[in-house]
């Protein structure tokens, strides 16, 4: 059991976590890839061992969601044993700690510590399931769709607000952004000792901290038969989500000749729409049916906007844009409440570290294979994410055909 002294400043406080820290993820994105394709940047770093920029971009892209699949897997899990607050505080700590020796490896001009830091980072920003574990934590005081929903909206500010910082910290360095991003970490150490009391730690039963990895990881639900079609189902959701999200633009490119300006507008609708979604529609739409049929029926609208997008005009994939935000909020918001409800017995922390690290599993996919599709032509990437969508829709309905709703 969580014990929390203030259920809304609980609240609060991982919501400017999960804010705070996504800025400090998104900030160096914006300039990692002009920085390694710039020919007067570092060579020490942008040709380390006579490898081409990309190849070495693409390396230090796939580390970090590589490092988030790992700590996702563990940090959730670890805070349901040894306390939420002190295995936030540790990784918060680390995480500056590493963007500290990522500022150290762009001086020094040393690629492969660079890279290192890019990896510990990764794993320590798993800690993102946490933040979620704490937000169920505090049903029924505060619903947990309703919490959830908030730190998602949270989150999805993060990812909108970090990339604008980050694009205006270049001119100052391509240290400037890993500096700022050690500043907001040191934020939410300062927002985690304000709005949250420390909490129990369930060590009883005596587990090492390796064993506690090895045998209380999240990868272990797996087990579960009622836990895995679920878990394959959100697998199908997160590889076409991830489809969409990084080889949309790319899509824009050809199919409009959208430079940087436009293809921005687009995303900025697309996570506006999110953000309000989260923040004041989850908890009501939510009630128009089952939680099961929500998921089915987000998913089944997700798959058939995306497919219509190739066909569609300038100002017609604006709008589809916006629904698609909209679902997207109202799945994610769902779903994972879902999951919290029907198997938090297990512990939140670890079901929650089970849903980061299936998305993290479907990035890491999509990045190689979407590349693949992309030869053929953006739009055909486009469609494989639309019949993802499908597939898991396809999926969740025939598991579930012949089961009530109210069965667990």
């Amino acid at each position: 059991m969580i014990h929390l002294a203030s259920p809304r400043a609980a609240l609060l406080a991982v919501m400017l976590v999960s804010f705070i820290g996504t800025v400090g993820i998104a900030l160096p994105y914006p300039i990692l890839a002009p920085y390694f394709l710039d020919p007067s940047s570092s060579a020490a770093l942008t040709q380390f061992a006579g490898l081409h920029p990309k190849l070495l971009l693409g390396i230090v892209l796939a580390l970090y969601p590589l490092g988030l699949l790992i700590g996702g897997s563990a940090i959730g899990a670890l805070s349901d044993l040894y306390g939420r607050k002190r295995v936030l505080n540790i990784t918060l700590f680390i995480a500056a700690l590493s963007y500290g020796g990522t500022v150290w490896a762009l001086r020094e001009e040393s690629y492969l510590w660079f890279a290192a830091m890019r990896l510990l980072t990764g794993i320590c920003e798993g800690n993102i399931s946490i933040a979620r574990a704490i937000a169920v934590d505090l049903h029924p005081a505060i619903d947990r769709k309703r919490a959830l929903s908030l730190v998602f909206a949270a989150t999805y500010a993060g990812w909108l607000v970090g990339p604008i910082a980050g694009g205006y910290l270049m001119p100052f360095g391509v240290d400037a952004a890993f500096i700022a991003a050690a500043a907001t970490v040191a934020v939410c150490l300062a927002v985690v000792a304000w709005g949250i009391a420390p909490d129990d730690a369930h060590t009883q039963n005596a587990q090492g901290f390796w064993q506690a990895v090895r045998e209380s990881n999240s990868i272990g639900l797996v087990k579960d038969p009622g836990i895995r079609p679920l878990i394959i189902f959100h697998l199908l959701f997160s590889l076409a989500l991830n489809t969409f999200y990084e080889y949309f633009p790319l899509w824009l490119v050809e199919a409009f000749g959208h430079g940087p300006q436009e293809i921005a507008w687009l995303s900025v609708s697309l996570s506006l729409t999110m953000i309000i979604t989260s923040a004041f529609f989850v908890t009501r739409l939510s009630q128009l049916a089952s939680e099961r049929q929500m998921i089915l029926g987000c998913v089944i609208v997700l798959g058939l906007l995306t497919g219509l997008l190739p066909w569609l005009n300038t100002w017609a994939c604006l709008l589809v844009f916006t629904l698609m935000g909209a679902t997207i909020a109202l799945e994610n918001g769902i779903f994972p409440a879902f999951m919290s409800a029907n198997y938090g017995h297990y512990g939140q922390g670890r079901v929650m570290g089970l849903l980061t690290t299936n998305f993290c599993l479907a990035n890491v996919i999509m990045a190689l294979v979407g590349a693949l599709l992309a030869l053929l032509g953006g739009r055909w990437v486009i469609w494989c994410a639309s019949a993802l969508f499908f597939a898991a829709a396809l999926w969740l309905w025939w598991r579930y055909r012949h089961t009530p709703d109210a069965a667990q």
